[in-house]
């Protein structure tokens, strides 16, 4: 009985710091599929990817494996499980453990890029405004309408994982800035190639009600900003 005791404890402590293994989705914990990066993790839960590898200890971006657990929140802000006690921290820790390393602040982002307009067209819903995507403006369009990079940057995302976008492209501009640009029909670049701004990197598909359209982004350090905000007046 004693025996079958100590085996029942040492299974159900709980380590405060760790994300609990879970039959089903947990609160602030994203497991890595096949395909994911950072940047796409980031861009689905609108948070900054350097974020999310300083709270994992990621040193190198580009390591990380389906199955993986990672936190979306700060060490020590996660939720606790049902049922599960926190012990009161000692004076000068984290959760009863020396406090982690934080990372150096980070720069205010830099001057923007020198944006361009995506695609020819008129505004179908400005920033804030669509309640399927208020993260980015509607560019309307016709079916197969160039899509252009709106600034230098590094494919970091092609595809169609994304729920709600369809097919996607999320272009990085240095360390603070991305694009996206949903509702393809079309993709033209692949992840990891350097592009330039105006070079075509997708063709308009469909939007919501079946409507030529591009979904249009900009964020920074992970936020979604009023791409209007940016872009040229025209």
């Amino acid at each position: 009985m004693l025996l079958a005791l100590t085996a029942c404890a040492e299974l159900t402590r709980w380590d405060p710091d760790a994300p609990a293994p879970s039959s089903g989705p947990v609160p602030g914990v994203h497991v890595v599929q096949r395909g994911d990066t950072l940047v796409k993790i980031a861009f689905t839960h609108r948070l900054d990817w350097r974020d999310i590898a300083a709270w994992n200890r990621i040193s190198d971006a580009d390591r990380i494996y389906p199955g993986q657990q990672l936190r979306l929140t700060p060490p020590g802000a996660a939720p606790t499980p049902p049922g599960a006690v926190r012990p009161a921290p000692a004076p000068g820790t984290v959760t009863g453990r020396p406090a982690p390393q934080q990372p150096p602040p980070r720069a205010v982002a830099g001057p923007p890029p020198k944006w361009q307009w995506p695609a020819n067209g008129p505004i179908v819903w400005r920033f804030g405004e669509s309640r399927r995507n208020p993260t980015g403006i509607g560019i309307g369009g016709e079916d197969g309408r160039e899509i252009r990079a709106a600034a230098d940057g590094e494919v970091v995302y092609s595809g169609s994982g994304l729920i709600g976008y369809g097919q996607l492209i999320i272009l990085k501009h240095g360390d603070s800035y991305l694009s996206a640009y949903g509702y393809n029909q079309a993709l033209r670049v692949s992840e990891g190639e350097q592009v330039r701004s105006g070079q075509v990197i997708a063709l308009m598909g469909r939007g919501p009600a079946d409507r030529p359209l591009l979904h249009f982004e900009i964020r920074v350090d992970g936020k979604p900003v009023d791409p209007a905000r940016f872009l040229p007046s025209r």
